[in-house]
């Protein structure tokens, strides 16, 4: 991974035009996520949490479909899963469901690690941040379903990210536009991807500038989707590190996905 850490704005948005012309508009698919540009694709499952004393550890979804008698598979919801959108842990398995539009800093790591070597160009990336991420945070905020320990995170999360947005916007990072989705665009090495991470700030999508790959993350999905060479994905699928399974870029990413496990209610 690049050692250049400094993320800067470029003078306009060009370099996502080729984004803008390869994702569709928001028909539900993998190809609303990420460009429909690449040999082929993967879905990174972002991980439900177990406290364990002072500590939490990872718990992956294959970990959860076999203690609730559900199939593992490219399309799994976690709702379906689980068997209801509105559990708030199961005693034992998991304590917090997976992250909804971004991927956890630790796995965000792997997977830039991962890539690195899939592109010529890791000292020149760029990374789009969704103003979307602004209105979720508030609703979880607010929501009083949502329980205290969680609700602490982040209304922490939410402060953070504001003094961040409060950052691009003086530094003039250049919009552009996705179906629904403002966008502001920065540049930097991948090591970059710290910088947001630090700033708890991080990327909607981020790739390098040969485009060699496309990481998505949407606001309101629990997993990321990642475009690429067939290399590139192989060494995803093949880093045990993470838990990804291989998909194609028409697959749904709706919670109605799930077409092998019992559906749950509408979430």
């Amino acid at each position: 991974m690049s050692t250049d850490k400094s993320l800067t704005a470029p003078p306009d948005a060009g370099a996502a035009d080729w984004l803008v012309a390869g994702v569709r508009d928001f028909d539900y698919t993998v190809r609303s996520v990420v460009p429909t540009v690449f040999d082929a694709y993967a879905r990174v499952f972002h991980p439900a949490e177990r406290r364990r004393g002072d500590s939490v550890v990872d718990v992956r979804w294959a970990e959860v479909a076999s203690a609730n008698g559900r199939k593992m598979h490219p399309a799994a919801g976690w709702g379906s899963l689980t068997g209801s959108w509105q559990l708030r842990g199961q005693p034992g398995l998991w304590d917090a469901k997976p992250r909804t539009g971004e991927l956890p800093a630790a796995v965000a790591t792997t997977v830039a690690d991962a890539l690195s070597g899939h592109t010529a160009s890791p000292e020149h990336c760029w990374f789009a941040l969704s103003g979307g991420r602004e209105v979720l945070d508030s609703v979880l905020l607010f929501h009083e379903d949502v329980p205290a320990y969680e609700r602490g995170r982040y209304r922490k999360a939410w402060g953070s990210r504001r003094a961040a947005w409060d950052r691009l916007a003086r530094s003039e990072a250049p919009r552009f536009e996705l179906p629904d989705r403002p966008m502001r665009l920065l540049r930097g090495g991948l090591a970059a991807l710290h910088e947001l991470y630090d700033a708890d700030d991080p990327p909607n999508l981020w790739w390098p500038d040969d485009r060699a790959w496309c990481v998505g993350s949407e606001i309101d999905l629990m997993t990321t989707y990642v475009g690429g060479t067939r290399a590139c994905i192989e060494a995803l699928l093949a880093d045990d590190r993470l838990e990804v399974l291989p998909v194609s870029v028409e697959q749904d990413v709706t919670w109605e996905a799930d077409t092998i496990n019992p559906l749950p209610g509408a979430p």
